[in-house]
């Protein structure tokens, strides 16, 4: 923030700026390196302004990448947003472990958390017990056993952060074997075998397709991992199911309560990066922070991924760049041809984003959000592409191919292994992601002061000018220790985050 506040020139090249605050109609506008312009208009905060002139079809250049093409003739001072930006098919040349970072550990003593060891080698940040459902015909009646144990119900047993469903809206009806299938199973053995939780009750109907056996078949669940089962057919209906649902879990709470924290290793955690509700300073402030934050995980040896395919399109050719290997960086090409057949099939493209919230933010183009969001990931090079709530099985900063929508995004993830995630916001979006808690991130200082209680950590005081990205990137990673130690995030501490367990359908439904 060293050139004049009044917009952000982000790279040398660009031809357009950022607005940092409103900016009236006729009002100069100091550019580093070059006369003044004029705003033409009215320009939100957080919009783009032209600080060149630039000629109808040619790019219009934003982080030192084009964003899209000037519909128009568009002069310098003129607000650049969708009357006169459009989305452009850029032709990308792709490379291949060509800008490899390995981030060095921070200087000082080793960091750790304070989190449950569990007896499979796993550090957990929470201590839950789930009721895992099977088929969305259960559903009803394991949100009747967790209601229980809401309130003031689990006074007597502290050590227990909660009883969750975890209720979808499949589970039958889907083609054996099919793409769709494998996904939803491999969600709910994710979810299953994750740290975070300490008590299982998984619960069927009994007649459907992804039987309760197919859940469990050859799932390493870890031996202190309490584990019951039901169906209720077997049980005798929904009442007698609940009762003894209930039952079960009032059982199992003394032994979940006794679980003790010990210090573990900032290396063991497993960080998973997402965005929602994101505006013009996503780019700038928030993100690019939690991407010093990832860094200095992945320097102490620890893990970090990144998701939302198709809100790093238009972006991957850097993502490539950092590839540990020329197969990492083809796996993740792959993954963004799959996204075009997957959308084409249905007669849309990927540049059906950004949202009607982020355009009102200053983001026009899904190329420009994705240059924005990649930020989240730092600089580390990219050690593995995962599928969809596949398991994070390799340290360093890895990508989970997600649809963008951020339940399902962040169910991906958690079920990949994420035992905490940052999840950074412009807009105002209110998530959490239990059992894994979820530390919000607002872009800029107006959404900090107008929702206090759902944001967690102000990232707009790097366009106040009294922060560094530095300094916001190392508040985040101190926050992450304190969270996965216990400390509540502001979604927990309005019990946020159950609803929000939505697995991706994929395929037939017959």
């Amino acid at each position: 923030m060293t050139q004049p506040t009044t917009v952000l020139q982000l790279d040398p090249g660009d031809n357009v700026a950022v607005s940092l605050g409103e900016v009236d109609a006729g009002q100069p506008i100091p550019v580093a390196g070059t006369a003044p312009v004029t705003a033409a208009a009215g320009i939100p905060r957080g919009h783009k302004i032209a600080i060149r002139d630039i000629a109808a079809g040619s790019p219009v250049i934003k982080y030192g990448q084009a964003i899209g093409q000037a519909l128009t003739a568009v002069a310098a001072g003129d607000h650049v947003h969708t009357h006169n930006l459009g989305m452009a098919e850029i032709e990308r040349e792709y490379e291949f472990a060509t800008a490899r970072t390995t981030p060095p550990p921070p200087p000082g003593d080793r960091p750790t958390f304070l989190g449950y060891r569990r007896a499979n080698g796993q550090a957990g940040t929470r201590n839950y017990i789930g009721v895992l459902t099977s088929v969305n015909c259960s559903a009803t009646a394991a949100r009747l056993i967790a209601n229980q144990f809401g309130g003031f119900a689990l006074d007597d047993h502290p050590g227990v952060d909660g009883v969750m469903a975890l209720t979808h809206g499949s589970g039958c009806g889907l083609v054996d074997g099919s793409e769709g299938a494998g996904v939803l199973l491999r969600t709910l053995r994710g979810y299953a075998a994750h740290p975070n939780f300490a008590g299982l009750l998984i619960l069927g109907l009994g007649c459907e397709m992804m039987e309760l056996d197919l859940i469990t078949a050859e799932l390493e669940l870890s031996s202190d991992l309490v584990v019951e089962r039901m169906t209720i057919q077997e049980s005798g209906g929904v009442r007698a199911t609940v009762a003894e649902g209930v039952r079960k879990i009032k059982e199992m709470l003394p032994a979940i309560g006794a679980r003790q924290r010990t210090p573990i290793d900032a290396r063991e955690l497993i960080l998973g990066l997402n965005c929602g509700g994101s505006d013009g300073y996503s780019g700038i402030t928030a993100n690019p922070a939690l991407g010093v934050a990832s860094d200095l995980l992945v320097g102490l040896g620890g893990t970090s991924v990144l998701a939302e395919t198709p809100e790093i399109f238009g972006a991957e050719h850097l993502l490539t760049r950092r590839a540990v290997s020329a197969e990492v960086g083809r796996k993740l090409l792959d993954r963004i041809d799959w996204w075009r057949g997957y959308v084409a099939a249905v007669g849309g493209t990927l540049d059906n984003n950004p949202s009607p919230g982020n355009k009102r933010g200053g983001l026009t183009t899904i190329l420009e959000k994705s240059l924005g969001a990649v930020a989240k990931g730092g600089q580390a090079e990219l050690t593995a592409v995962y599928e969809y709530a596949e398991r994070i099985d390799r340290p360093g900063f890895g990508f989970m191919d997600t649809p963008g929508y951020d339940p399902v995004s962040v169910t991906g993830l958690v079920a990949g292994g994420a035992n905490i995630v940052c999840f950074t916001t412009g807009r105002g979006s209110v998530f959490g992601c239990k059992p894994a808690p979820s530390i919000k991130i607002g872009t800029n200082s107006e959404l900090a002061r107008s929702m206090p209680e759902d944001i967690d950590i102000n990232a707009g005081t790097i366009v106040d000018g009294t922060e560094t990205v530095t300094e916001v990137g190392q508040v985040i990673f101190d926050r992450i220790l304190a969270v996965a130690s216990g400390t509540p995030t502001a979604s927990e501490e309005l019990d946020i985050g159950q609803d929000e367990f939505v697995p991706w359908q994929l395929g037939a439904v017959t």
